[in-house]
């Protein structure tokens, strides 16, 4: 009982999420909620973030980052590395997980540098760009993947929707970095990062592939999902333990939440009312409330423009601390 207590203090958004479904299950009791649940997304976020903790893991990311910010001769061009490489990471491995890898790397080398204080708004910088890079790809952050099956949303269409108001985002990141005051330093480092366990990255890389071939609908989720967790208990105990239960948990219970409340004639009635000509407004505000992630499963259900769905969760992302967490 204690670690449960534990787990939902930890896991605000998921606590909150497992307390609306358990109020609506209730007061509005729907028959066969269970069917709600998109186990489809659910998998592919599971094995995802099992391969990506691997990856993290095995000290694949800081080993990249290292070799990509060996010879920066000024804090400009630091920041241009440290920036980019977290918009472009945050497309295959999620804005989360970007930062998780790249924030404390920044900090310590930061203070190797004596460049503390550039600290805050590097990070900041580092956070538009995680958001701004994840909007990008279905794999980017859970929203995306979230309705690119939901809608199931032709792939074409996807990038066709996103890159461009990525690009113009991407443009404006560009234009606040050269902003930055630039000073001289040396690009050197104390410590050099090594792979700490090669083999398990060439095996980590391989059920990413097959995770990008599953979310492009091209292999079984269903055949994922057994060669990872087969992976998973027999020699990946450590990936296992750092997957987001608490994220899972949240779209578990959203999608819980949702169904009951769609049964509210009137509740049903005003949201796609509201979501028929304003659905990325809707997604926009929600999203500064609830996070993008709640918002896109709460309204997904009573609207088919994915579009503003997409726009407005993702650009709702930016905003209040708790718009994309």
């Amino acid at each position: 009982m204690k670690a449960v207590l534990a787990f939902l203090r930890n896991n605000l958004v998921a606590s909150l999420s497992v307390t609306l479904a358990v109020l609506s299950l209730i007061l509005c009791p729907a028959e066969a909620w269970w069917r709600a649940i998109d186990l489809r997304t659910l998998n592919l976020l599971f094995c995802l973030m099992f391969v990506v903790a691997g990856l993290r893991h095995c000290n694949l990311f800081r080993v990249t980052a290292q070799a990509l910010l060996a010879g920066c001769t000024t804090s400009r061009a630091l920041a241009h590395r440290l920036v980019w490489l977290t918009f472009f990471l945050s497309m295959v491995a999620t804005n989360d997980v970007a930062l998780i890898a790249l924030v404390p790397f920044t900090l310590y080398l930061l203070g190797t540098l004596n460049l503390r204080h550039k600290a805050i708004g590097l990070i900041v910088l580092e956070t538009c760009a995680a958001n701004l890079g994840s909007m990008a790809t279905p794999v980017g952050n859970p929203q995306n993947l979230f309705l690119y099956n939901a809608h199931t949303i032709p792939t074409a269409d996807f990038f066709l929707a996103m890159v461009p108001i990525t690009a113009m985002g991407a443009a404006f990141l560009f234009i606040l970095i050269q902003c930055l005051r630039n000073e001289p330093i040396a690009g050197t480092f104390h410590h050099t990062q090594s792979l700490t366990h090669p083999r398990k990255v060439a095996l980590y890389s391989a059920l990413f592939v097959l995770c990008l071939l599953t979310v492009f609908r091209c292999f079984p989720q269903g055949v994922l999902f057994g060669i990872v967790l087969a992976c998973a208990l027999g020699f990946c105990h450590k990936a296992l333990k750092e997957v987001d239960y608490g994220l899972l948990l949240t779209f578990t219970a959203f999608f819980i939440f949702s169904k009951n409340l769609g049964d509210i004639e009137a509740c049903s009635r005003a949201l796609q009312s509201l979501l028929e000509h304003h659905a990325q407004a809707t997604a926009t505000l929600a999203s500064q409330a609830l996070s993008n992630v709640p918002a896109a499963i709460l309204l997904s259900p009573y609207t088919t423009d994915w579009r503003g769905l997409l726009w407005g969760t993702d650009i709702g992302g930016f905003g209040t601390p708790i718009a994309s967490l």
